[in-house]
């Protein structure tokens, strides 16, 4: 689907991990070395990058029991020792939230990474000017799906909540956000999006290598109308 099709934003979320960057290999060395500590196999880095979709206060409970806040801590020291080396941004991403900023569109990130982590990941690479906000795991009451933090995300931007606010993401639970506080999904199509999109009849994604190369071309289209104000 073109992004073209798309209502014009006023605003635009975006997940993080692997809409932003890629961060992948840091989670999976983190998630491993709590899994080692727990006794339990490891996951292969294409198993951690289908599987891991929920924040870690909301799957390590399931994961690990009684046991999770030992594994957290594991998480957490290997992961805070690891990521900023390890952090690639997408190809393209950092020109396109620049082009994006520079058209007055108010950004800001909704991920179910924990927010310092995100902060952190952030600055490093020089776009914290970017955004708005950048709304972590345990920042809001709940994570995503749920819509707490698409509102904290959006909290003094000027912008509602409402179809003229894209979300962004490459996951089921980033679809079950937008829709949950009335946003449109914008989808990057990944291994479990096309059921949850069926199941919700939303037939809106776009495939991943594309995203960059259609925003682009949206970015000249809007920069070429001048009575477009995407924040009044």
């Amino acid at each position: 689907m073109s992004l073209a099709a798309f209502p014009r934003p006023r605003a635009i979320l975006f997940d993080w991990d692997n809409t932003l960057v890629d961060a992948w290999p840091a989670v999976n060395t983190a998630l491993n070395a709590a899994f080692a500590a727990m006794g339990h196999a490891p996951w292969t880095l294409a198993e951690t990058k289908e599987r891991v979709r929920k924040s870690l206060r909301d799957s390590f409970p399931e994961m690990f029991g009684a046991r999770w806040t030992e594994a957290r801590d594991v998480f957490y020291a290997r992961y805070e020792a690891e990521h900023l080396r390890h952090l690639v941004p997408m190809a393209g991403a950092g020109e396109t939230l620049a082009g994006l900023k520079a058209l007055g569109l108010y950004l800001g990130v909704v991920s179910n990474k924990t927010g310092r982590f995100l902060r952190a990941e952030s600055t490093a690479l020089g776009w914290d000017g970017y955004f708005g906000r950048l709304v972590g795991a345990t920042d809001a009451a709940a994570d995503k799906p749920a819509p707490d933090p698409v509102h904290m995300a959006l909290d003094g931007s000027g912008v509602r909540a409402g179809p003229e606010v894209w979300f962004v993401g490459d996951g089921a639970i980033d679809v079950q956000c937008a829709l949950a506080a009335g946003l449109t999904p914008v989808v990057l199509e990944g291994p479990d999006i096309r059921a949850e999109l069926m199941r919700h009849n939303v037939d809106q994604f776009v495939p991943h290598d594309a995203f960059i190369e259609g925003l682009s071309a949206l970015l000249s289209f809007w920069g070429s109308d001048a009575d477009h104000d995407p924040v009044k």
